[in-house]
């Protein structure tokens, strides 16, 4: 059995990764694009953002040079030639010394103006005559054209998810569909005689399906697509043919419980009967975790996840999460918050595995750094999963965190 339960460091666990690629892309329009990687990693401006220069205040368009050296008590006197109404084209107007043009916040800039003095800062003595109580610069108030984004420059940084503000300036560009990495697919299944769906009735020795709804959210949560396939019992056979229904249909498969090394754990038996894969990895040197499993099928990857739902998420963020990551076109890492914080208390740990601890993050007065409180529970209770923040990392050749030592912590994604 290859690679039965041979521990390997969670960074060659990574580093069997290499052989996936991104998904396939595939063309959508702008508003559909939130949360997704664009294929083109050198997106440039077609155009001028903005356009124009243009006004930032409610006032004056000036010659900057008219208003040098005016004061409350020696106010700088222009003439009015017009108006800039909104939407229309400020080389309607031409400034010439010792004139200004009313302007609105987002207006077009007249020809030969530089600057505008804002409104608070002005006077009217009648309709073609102003006051100038206060000198701008040139550019004051001002975003001049091309400012924002020139023609031609990067828009912004390659293998990054699009947010709200992305989606804005490729509008404002004239962007209106992009082509995107495709969202991978991840199939679920949850192994155990034990386990009932959460809408039914408990027997003895029952328990509710807990992973599957928590794999799901996690899934969703980093970007992908999850389909529940459903409990399925211990049995071979059954199993067999629910992991090739799910990878017919999904670029990932996670199968919860049943990759121990248990007598009646067949996890390890059906990915090495699916036909084309190739088990790459079972076993590794991380806590909570060890006994998880990964194979490949071209460029599909089925994981065997612990059964139990806080050992189950660990594995996610540390493995799955960074395929995830890599199959949308991303860097292959968890993409987790990362923070220093003090260790509110010695934390134990045997030499050997990285082990990650749920702890409590809270800020202290008058100090840097977040204090982090373990959160302890036996294996299996729920309860410490909810009350955690992160997971402070403790290296596999370090004995432990002392007391107000400083350690790393990967932070729970926040709603």
């Amino acid at each position: 059995m290859k690679g039965f339960f041979q521990l390997i460091s969670s960074g060659q666990f990574l580093d069997l990764f290499s052989p996936f690629l991104p998904l396939a892309d595939i063309a959508l329009p702008l508003a559909e694009c939130l949360g997704r990687v664009p294929v083109n990693d050198d997106l440039r401006a077609p155009e001028d953002l903005p356009p124009f220069s243009r006004s930032t205040m409610d006032g004056f368009a000036v010659r900057a040079r008219d208003t040098f050296g005016c004061s409350e008590s020696e106010p700088a006197l222009l003439d009015i030639i017009g108006e800039i109404a909104m939407g229309r084209p400020g080389n309607e107007l031409s400034l010439r010394p010792g004139t200004c043009a009313h302007i609105w916040t987002g207006g077009e800039l007249p020809a030969r103006a530089d600057g505008v003095v804002m409104v608070e800062y002005t006077h009217l003595l009648d309709e073609r005559t102003v006051e100038i109580f206060r000198p701008v610069a040139p550019g004051e108030n001002v975003i001049r054209a091309g400012e924002d984004f020139s023609s031609g420059n990067p828009i912004m940084p390659a293998r990054r998810m699009l947010r709200p503000q992305d989606l804005g300036v490729l509008a404002g560009l004239g962007i209106t569909e992009l082509k995107v990495y495709k969202r991978p697919r991840v199939g679920i299944i949850s192994t155990g005689d034990e386990l009932v769906e959460p809408d039914q009735p408990l027997a003895s020795g029952k328990i509710r399906d807990i992973n599957s709804t928590t794999l799901a959210a996690l899934v969703t949560e980093a970007g992908a697509v999850p389909t529940c396939y459903g409990i399925f019992p211990d049995n071979l056979e059954m199993m067999l043919a629910a992991c090739e229904q799910a990878l017919n249909q999904n670029d990932i498969l996670l199968l919860s419980g049943g990759s121990s090394v248990g007598r009646r754990d067949f996890t390890l038996q059906v990915l090495e009967r699916i036909e084309g894969s190739e088990l790459l990895a079972h076993g590794v040197a991380i806590r909570p975790g060890k006994p998880t499993l990964l194979a490949r099928r071209g460029n599909q990857a089925i994981f065997g996840l612990p059964g139990h739902v806080a050992s189950a998420m660990v594995v996610f963020y540390l493995f799955v999460r960074p395929l995830l990551r890599l199959f949308m076109g991303l860097d292959a890492d968890h993409g987790l918050r990362e923070i220093q914080a003090r260790c509110a208390e010695q934390i134990p740990s045997a030499i050997g595995r990285e082990e990650y601890v749920r702890v409590r993050l809270e800020n202290q007065p008058d100090q840097p750094l977040p204090l982090a409180t373990p959160v302890y529970g036996k294996s299996g209770l729920l309860r410490p999963l909810v009350e955690a923040d992160g997971l402070l990392v403790i290296g596999r050749d370090v004995e432990g965190q002392d007391r107000g030592s400083e350690a790393q912590v990967l932070c729970f994604p926040e709603q």
